[in-house]
């Protein structure tokens, strides 16, 4: 049984999609698994984000808050609101939450119980591969959905390693949603979504990430 098997499970009946309930136990896996480069990355995606002063953000799939402290860094006086379909994991969130402008909220990615057009920034990190393929395009739509006119959508994704070794490596240690992780279909993905102004790059050692913009006036 690998550490994915030992992390991620599924006791919530709100979501066919994968959750993660040991949340010491992820962000001590999150800093070995980056090679201490985790902060550096996640900086990095708060400012690819588009996130500024004032600004709204959702971060869905949100786990211990990682992410959605570095975006509340960047946003000052707006908010955070971070989403994850794990009670438990947002209980470490909030415990270790200092931030003021940082709220959590248990949640799905697919059917997402906030208003169109409500945040000026959607994100998430490492969430898409815990839902089957066929909701992956469901979820993106729905965060378009909540987006307003102008808003800006950051996905980070996990990018498997090249060679076959290391793809075995990462499939006895994780599973295979993300040694099989079909990073070819992001892009599509968000442009049929109606996402424009498309970009993606990669951020050492394991993020594949894609930024777009939602058509219209606003930002």
């Amino acid at each position: 049984m690998g550490l994915g098997h030992l992390l991620h499970n599924n006791p919530d009946p709100g979501t066919d999609g994968l959750t993660i309930d040991h949340g010491a136990g992820y962000d001590v896996f999150g800093v070995v698994f980056f090679g201490g480069r985790r902060g550096r990355v996640y900086r990095r995606l708060a400012e690819l984000s588009g996130a500024r002063e004032g600004d709204r953000v959702l971060d869905i799939g949100c786990g211990t808050g990682y992410l959605t402290r570095r975006l509340a860094a960047v946003v000052g006086a707006g908010s955070v609101a971070g989403l994850d379909p794990s009670a438990k994991v947002l209980e470490r969130a909030r415990a270790i939450t200092k931030e003021v402008n940082c709220t959590y909220t248990v949640g799905v990615a697919e059917s997402l119980a906030a208003a169109d057009e409500s945040f000026d920034v959607v994100a998430n990190c490492l969430m898409l591969h815990h839902l089957p393929e066929d909701m992956r395009a469901r979820a993106v739509r729905e965060m378009w959905r909540v987006l307003r006119p102008g808003g800006r959508l950051l996905i980070g994704e996990f990018r498997p390693p090249a060679n076959h070794l290391g793809n075995h490596l990462i499939e006895a240690l994780t599973g295979p949603a993300m040694a099989n992780n079909p990073l070819h279909l992001l892009e599509p993905m968000v442009a049929d979504a109606g996402f424009e102004r498309i970009s993606s790059g990669d951020l050492h050692p394991w993020i594949r990430y894609v930024t777009a913009t939602k058509p219209g006036a606003g930002r």
